[in-house]
């Protein structure tokens, strides 16, 4: 933070103090109103907001700037991935750093061979230092504080990294910055203090070699953050306003396949669970307009405690993003999931984002069978007409299509349409309500 100014203290007063007072000693606020106001800075509460001066606001005055004030836009920025610093490899700042401080020679002027090789010597062990500390400094700087993301992208740190990986690593090249400028200095200072030409070389070659261990030793971590910097940026970015479609469902029940019809999107197609190890991104046109569609780890009948990170990223896509649900049922029995399972799974994602816009798809519709598969899993709590009906049609108001066939894409891409202009239309109002 840059010092306050100093304007109004340099201000030009006359010399003769006789003006400076009244008959009865007190500051004559007259003659003075600089002075007077250099006073009345130095006595009230003040805070500093880009190197200058701003009165603290009474309670009155914070109460009437924020009936005043618009609110803030309903949607965070996101993005903060694409913007991280590029780390550099470990072994590529040490050799950089090596070649620089080498090449460092004594001051000009110096004749005493002493002084010239001492003052060569610390000028070397400093800029080694440097090199060295200044990258590291510049990655824990623009590392971006976990605190300060959008929610989704503190969830897909946590989820992709583990909990607490990120701040470990940035904590430990932190410690390793700290160590090197600790042992940089006292080496530089040793070497300046070299009485003879011969000591001086000798605290230089070891304090050259001591600097390098001292790196050495732990510059793994700088090669853990920049993988961490690799794997943050391949993220997809996500335009959060921008409408965006979401695939949800049971693992292997064909979310990818539809993925892949509907968007510009590659993702992997296996038919095997958990295909989705990440979230994938791609775009949809319609009528030259410009949508998002992701596909996301299937989820599984179970409790949020013992579900792992791949379901865990699903949930916080629709947590945090202003996403249209496509909710994907495969009841042909070709998935692993039951019929049953899958509607207990259906039924609690939907109450649990009911917000969200949404369409319902039985996918597969080719190898829908007359008589549906009966699992030995079969939830037997819920009611035998509720699920016959759901193991016949899916929900109500499901789209039958089948990838192969290309039975129902049509209808399919007719209703994603309308329903990302409804989300469009609900992200501009969302917008326009926080404006206004």
């Amino acid at each position: 933070m840059k010092a306050p100014s100093t304007l109004f203290l340099k201000t030009h007063f006359p010399s003769s103090i006789s003006l400076l007072t009244n008959p009865k000693g007190k500051l004559n606020a007259k003659l003075l109103p600089h002075l007077c106001f250099c006073k009345s800075i130095q006595t009230s509460s003040y805070e500093v907001a880009k190197g200058s001066y701003v009165p603290t606001p009474t309670l009155e005055q914070i109460k009437e700037n924020n009936m005043m004030e618009k609110p803030s836009r309903t949607f965070e920025s996101v993005g903060a991935f694409q913007k991280l610093p590029i780390v550099m490899p470990s072994v590529d700042i040490l050799g950089s750093a090596l070649k620089k401080a080498r090449r460092i020679s004594a001051t000009k002027g110096i004749v005493n061979i002493a002084k010239r090789e001492k003052n060569k010597g610390a000028k070397q062990l400093d800029a080694l230092m440097k090199e060295l500390a200044v990258p590291l400094r510049t990655y824990v700087e623009n590392f971006p504080n976990k605190t300060h993301l959008h929610p989704y992208e503190r969830s897909l740190i946590e989820l992709t990294l583990g909990d607490g990986y990120y701040e470990k690593v940035l904590g430990q090249v932190d410690g390793l910055r700290k160590r090197v400028v600790s042992v940089g200095k006292e080496h530089a200072s040793l070497c300046a203090k070299s009485l003879t030409k011969r000591e001086a070389e000798e605290r230089l070659t070891e304090g050259l070699k001591i600097i390098e261990e001292s790196f050495g030793q732990e510059r793994k971590v700088v090669d853990d953050l920049l993988n961490i910097a690799k794997t943050l940026r391949a993220m997809p970015v996500i335009n959060l306003e921008t409408p965006t479609l979401c695939l949800v469902g049971a693992p292997n029940v064909g979310k990818s396949s539809l993925v892949h019809v509907l968007s510009t999107g590659k993702p992997e197609i296996c038919n095997y669970p958990f295909t989705t190890r990440g979230i994938l991104m791609g775009h949809i046109v319609f009528n030259h307009q410009k949508f998002q569609v992701t596909d996301t780890p299937g989820l599984l009948k179970r409790h949020d405690d013992d579900r792992n990170n791949l379901e865990k990223l699903t949930l916080a896509v629709l947590s945090y993003l202003p996403t249209a649900v496509l909710y994907v049922h495969d009841l042909s029995g070709e998935c692993g999931t039951s019929p049953s399972d899958q509607y207990s799974i259906y039924k609690e994602i939907k109450e649990r984002f009911d917000g969200h816009l949404w369409l319902d798809v039985v996918s597969k519709a080719d190898l829908l069978r007359t008589s549906p598969v009966i699992y030995a899993t079969e939830d037997r709590d819920l009611t035998q007409h509720e699920l016959e009906k759901y193991r016949k049609s899916g929900p109500d108001g499901a789209i039958n299509v089948s990838v192969t066939t290309e039975e129902g894409i049509h209808e399919l891409k007719h209703r994603v349409n309308e329903l990302l202009n409804l989300q469009m239309t609900k992200i501009k109002d969302a917008s326009n309500n926080q404006e206004n």
